[in-house]
């Protein structure tokens, strides 16, 4: 999304791709949209909420090389709640985009869920008949979509949990989410910028210096390679 509308999650299955067999089932793509966006808009000389339709093409050819390469699950960075303090020009075009993208992701095979905080003015009301994950056409890849989004929102219900109980997935707003084998960022900045900190905490991170609307697939192949060459120990 013109930005980085897309994360995504990747959970153990092996899948043929470019005659190799990668080992990978929640893939997630970092960054949210207004972030790569404007500084690609920058980069070209044009007004920075311009930038954000350019992202929805490359989004959603980057689920269907999931759907290709049999990745079960993906998770898109939409926007932040601290991204809604930005201009209001910028702030109604990366929110368009993100309905938008969402509305073109429907109308494919997949398990779609918008998560974030719609208590909030800032949620679009047009998203909300998503906040409940809905099998389109045949279903399938499991496709969450972040839209303003803040890990303190997604973390706050955990005061209330009983410390004695080990597993914090179940007090958290994003516990429809798996847990993340690989991270793409597109922009060169090598952050999380609160991305989904309880299912990240494994995650390996993969950074490309190229912006979201540059989006070529063999970034995408590029990241699945260098990820199976990685000693996955999940902390051990």
């Amino acid at each position: 999304m013109k930005m980085n509308p897309w994360g995504w999650s990747v959970r153990k299955t092996a899948y043929p791709a470019h005659h190799h067999v990668f080992e990978i089932t929640t893939l997630a793509i970092s960054g949210p949209i207004p972030v790569a966006a404007h500084r690609w808009a920058e980069q070209k000389g044009i007004p920075k909420e311009k930038g954000y339709e350019k992202g929805i093409d490359p989004g959603l050819s980057l689920f269907k090389l999931c759907q290709q390469t049999g990745i079960k699950e993906i998770t898109y960075y939409g926007f932040t709640a601290d991204n809604t303090k930005r201009p209001a020009e910028q702030k109604r075009a990366f929110t368009d985009a993100c309905i938008q993208a969402v509305k073109i992701l429907s109308t494919e095979d997949a398990s779609l869920l918008v998560l974030g905080n719609s208590d909030s003015p800032s949620f679009p009301k047009e998203l909300l008949p998503f906040t409940k994950r809905t099998t389109f056409g045949k279903g399938g890849i499991k496709v969450n979509f972040l839209v303003n989004y803040g890990w303190e929102w997604d973390l706050n219900s955990l005061k209330m949990a009983d410390p004695a109980q080990k597993n914090v997935v179940n007090h958290i707003k994003s516990a429809d989410v798996s847990r993340i084998d690989l991270i793409i960022r597109w922009g060169g900045r090598r952050r999380l910028s609160g991305f989904l900190p309880v299912q990240s905490i494994y995650a390996d991170f993969y950074v490309l210096d190229d912006y979201w609307p540059d989006f070529k697939p063999d970034h995408f192949f590029q990241a699945l390679n260098w990820y199976q060459e990685q000693d996955v120990t999940l902390g051990g």
